[in-house]
């Protein structure tokens, strides 16, 4: 998928309070304001079963399997948490998109608010991202 795709399907599912802010920015500035992958946290492997499914999270100089079914911000949160990672959601928006799922999460962590995005092929991989993407924004 390419940014300009990416930016296009996503403004769409933005949230109304989003959309505004979204409208007058290039791909390349939605990405890094939005989308970071760079950062404490990544995403090494994701498979998903119906509502179960593993990440496994690269933290540093480790890894960390999660293993869940059902809601992906429960499991994401206490592993998150439990890795000194203490990311708060207060805000979840998730809409479906044709090139896949779009979820949008503000978050707080470290006294620190914003908003992160994600596209994935389904509900739990677009979540897991988003989430990355919120502590990879917010820890700087």
């Amino acid at each position: 998928m390419t940014l300009l795709t990416l930016d296009h399907a996503m403004l769409d599912a933005a949230p109304k309070a989003l959309r505004t802010e979204l409208r007058d920015l290039d791909p390349a500035t939605f990405a890094d304001r939005y989308i970071r992958i760079a950062g404490p946290v990544s995403l090494g492997e994701f498979t998903c079963s119906g509502t179960d499914f593993t990440a496994t999270l690269e933290l540093g100089s480790h890894l960390r399997t999660v293993i869940a079914a059902g809601n992906p911000v429960a499991a994401m949160t206490s592993a998150l948490y439990d890795e000194g990672y203490p990311l708060e959601i207060l805000r979840f928006h998730q809409r479906r998109t044709d090139t896949g799922i779009a979820t949008f999460v503000q978050c707080e962590f470290n006294g620190k608010r914003g908003w992160a995005a994600a596209m994935g092929a389904g509900g739990a991989e677009s979540t897991v991202r988003a989430m990355i993407a919120g502590v990879n924004l917010l820890a700087n």
